[in-house]
């Protein structure tokens, strides 16, 4: 069977990438909730990829700072992490789940913990860990990285109605 050089030289190229040569990108990712964060963290953590946060990452979002390796986590001058108790839908109503808040506490790393223990605990109320609080415990990405992964119009697109999670 023939193949032409250009097909095997593309065939050579896409063998040499690895799936934990490749990045993924968090910017302005609402949250959600708690099951389905761990799960696709889960994966993430399992496939190697690191993680530039560029932008913001909310409620369950944050969780990807103790599911992931530090040394595979790097945030941009737009990160921008918030964080707040855990609830449960209940006559209509958000009601704080003691269970779920504790699950968050327990995934995060010890500085995430210090810093929200000192801005007094996760209550319903969003805090928000950025700028030099942030880079204090996270390396900063280089900003030549940030910039080719700008968004394209199609995940621009995509944002509306999915996770702002992609490569």
């Amino acid at each position: 069977m023939y193949i032409g050089a250009a097909r095997i030289v593309a065939i050579m190229m896409a063998m040499a990438v690895s799936p934990a040569s490749a990045t993924k990108r968090i910017s302005d990712d609402p949250g959600g909730q708690l099951g389905p964060y761990l799960q696709r963290l889960a994966a993430l953590r399992n496939s190697g990829e690191k993680v530039v946060i560029d932008g913001r990452c909310l409620s369950a979002c944050t969780m990807v700072l103790g599911a992931i390796p530090r040394d595979h986590i790097c945030v941009t001058s737009r990160a921008q992490l918030g964080f707040h108790a855990a609830w449960r839908p209940e006559a209509g109503r958000q009601v704080t789940s003691s269970e779920g808040t504790q699950l968050l506490m327990d995934n995060y790393p010890e500085p995430v913990r210090e810093w929200i223990a000192r801005r007094g605990g996760l209550t319903p109320r969003m805090i928000y860990l950025a700028g030099r609080d942030l880079a204090s415990m996270y390396p900063t990405c280089q900003e030549h990285t940030a910039r080719l992964m700008q968004p394209t119009p199609q995940t621009t697109a995509r944002r509306a109605g999915r996770s702002a999670w992609r490569h």
